[in-house]
């Protein structure tokens, strides 16, 4: 197969379009703040940045191949988030009033410095895996989307140096500007191969038929599926990804580029419940497929169902569509990885380089972030050679980013937690999930007598695991009771420390705040008193706002019509 020259032309002039776009960006940079955190942008130009950012490619294989080997229930792969999004209206404000340029300042501000490089170990490795799994999934679409003409290998490089070009060159403000178009892409990308894919199979209809047919209705059209994915590994990805969600460094971006705390909340809730929306259509786009392969008697690896899918059918419709989708595939995985790439060389630059190197011209930070997000995508690169499984590699990457999760929450929620808590509860839940992957361990765990009725040990002969909710509850329980133990019998940090911590959360972004450093109040305005719902033990919890509740209330009203649209959907 060719592609035809109309398709070319698209391909072409979408890769030139977006990358003179983040280059041009690139000339109102004058320094690290400009660079890593830019904070004018309004609440349409937020939305489509959570959604670019929190979207990708990958992702739509990850949820394809996950509803090729289990059904519309492995929907889960990407709705694990879906009972945390509520949750972002309230984490947005908090991230934008501490006033900082990456996650690991507010660390330190907690903490100290060592658990701010702690964090920017752990999140600069999270993010080169990240960034692997993303390269590594569109690489697995282009090559199943072009009918194999075009050699995945092959593609990762071409994808990877395309974003590296407009991402180092305008920063996360050109990150932003181009997440904008990208965004729009990716909404075509997730919807477009839907309608096509359901009228050769009949419609819901045929699709239903064709699974009870063939006995797998009970298996591929239950939300929640009597398997792997039931309602206990539902729960425990929705916790994990509470930790999760906190500790990612592109989320600083998500929350903190807008202009006002408002910009951040609608941004970062709404643009990632318009990604909820897009996991909707991948799920069944791919669930459609399943019944034409089994029409058809053909059989395919899951990770290739959406590209496969793609060049059985869109070359058909008209030139141009199988351009258009590679493209937008294009688009969904750059934009994620520009966005991960300026948070990871962020947390090196401001929290590891310009901590032991002080006092150089800000151009010299800017050159500094440039080279280190290239070393980071070089990492990812090669991690994505490395990858043999697409979800697989995204289970690795939900169990990296929680451990220092329970840290930020502990110190947000507790007054009392320490430094050396902090240390403890994420060496611990690290611990813990080594152990829980170690064969001894697992051996042992399937010989309980409460092994079979809990489920403790998924998979037969050589490939026995621990049940992946098992892992969530045992390095979650231990990262937590570690941090709450260790903090007990430390000492406390100073009061000083703790009540500027506590008073930027409390405080509200002021219009054209001038900021000179890092997770520090503007000059003039002082700590705002707020109400507490609870202060025992320690405990850190105000009083929500109006605007806090009415936005919380939305998000979960958000949550049931999704759910209740999806069964409403599929029960047809």
């Amino acid at each position: 197969m060719n592609l035809h020259p109309i398709d070319a032309v698209v391909l072409i002039v979408y890769l030139i379009g977006i990358t003179f776009l983040g280059s041009w960006m690139g000339r109102k940079i004058g320094n690290a703040a400009d660079y890593f955190m830019p904070r004018r942008f309004g609440k349409a130009t937020m939305i489509m940045h959570a959604f670019g950012t929190g979207t990708a490619s990958d992702q739509a294989v990850s949820v394809a191949a996950a509803t090729a080997k289990n059904g519309l229930s492995g929907i889960w792969f990407q709705w694990m988030w879906l009972f945390s999004t509520p949750f972002y209206w309230l984490i947005a404000p908090i991230m934008r009033r501490f006033r900082a340029v990456t996650t690991a300042d507010v660390y330190e501000l907690r903490y100290d410095r060592s658990v701010s490089m702690l964090f920017a170990v752990v999140g600069i490795a999270s993010m080169a895996v990240k960034i692997g799994l993303m390269l590594k999934g569109a690489g697995a679409l282009i090559e199943s989307g072009t009918g194999g003409m075009v050699d995945g290998d092959v593609a990762i490089p071409i994808v990877t140096v395309l974003f590296v070009i407009y991402g180092v060159a305008g920063g996360l403000g050109g990150a932003i500007m181009t997440d904008f178009v990208q965004g729009l892409m990716t909404l075509v990308f997730s919807f477009m191969l839907l309608p096509v894919v359901l009228s050769e199979v009949g419609g819901l209809a045929g699709m239903r038929e064709t699974f009870e047919t063939a006995g797998l209705d009970q298996q591929m059209l239950s939300l929640v599926a009597p398997g792997e994915i039931g309602v206990f590994y539902i729960v425990m990805l929705s916790i994990n990804s509470l930790f999760l969600i906190v500790s990612v460094p592109s989320v600083m971006g998500n929350c903190a580029a807008g202009r006002t705390e408002m910009d951040g909340r609608v941004g970062f809730m709404f643009g990632t419940f318009v990604k909820r929306i897009c996991t909707i259509a991948w799920c069944l786009t791919a669930t459609a497929a399943m019944a034409w392969y089994l029409k058809h008697g053909i059989e395919i690896h899951p990770d290739n169902v959406y590209g496969d899918v793609a060049n059985r059918f869109l070359p058909q419709l008209m030139p141009g569509m199988l351009g258009i989708f590679i493209a937008s595939l294009l688009a969904a995985v750059m934009s994620s990885c520009d966005s991960f790439m300026i948070a990871s060389s962020g947390l090196f630059t401001e929290n590891i380089y310009k901590k032991l190197l002080p006092d150089r011209p800000a151009k010299h930070y800017v050159w500094v972030g440039r080279a280190t997000a290239l070393v980071v995508v070089a990492a990812g690169l090669i991690l994505a050679y490395s990858y043999t499984d697409v979800v697989a590699g995204l289970k690795i990457w939900f169990k990296v980013g929680p451990m220092m999760g329970i840290a930020l929450w502990l110190g947000l929620l507790w007054r009392r937690t320490t430094v050396a808590g902090a240390w403890a509860s994420t060496l611990a839940g690290f611990a813990t999930w080594w152990l829980v992957t170690r064969a001894d361990f697992i051996t042992w765990a399937a010989s309980l007598s409460m092994a079979d009725p809990l489920r403790l040990v998924v998979g037969s002969g050589d490939k026995l695991a621990i049940y992946d909710p098992w892992q969530i509850t045992l390095y979650l329980t231990a990262g937590i009771f570690a941090g709450i133990v260790i903090s007990l019998v430390t000492p406390p940090i100073k009061s000083e420390r703790l009540d500027l911590f506590y008073g930027l959360t409390r405080t509200p972004i002021q219009p054209d705040e001038d900021l000179t450093e890092p997770c520090t109040l503007p000059p003039g305005v002082s700590p705002h008193e707020r109400p507490m719902l609870l202060t025992a033990f320690g405990l850190e919890i105000p009083c929500p706002s109006m605007i806090s509740l009415i936005g919380f209330i939305a998000g979960w009203i958000c949550v049931a019509l999704l759910i209740g649209g999806f069964v409403w959907i599929v029960e047809r």
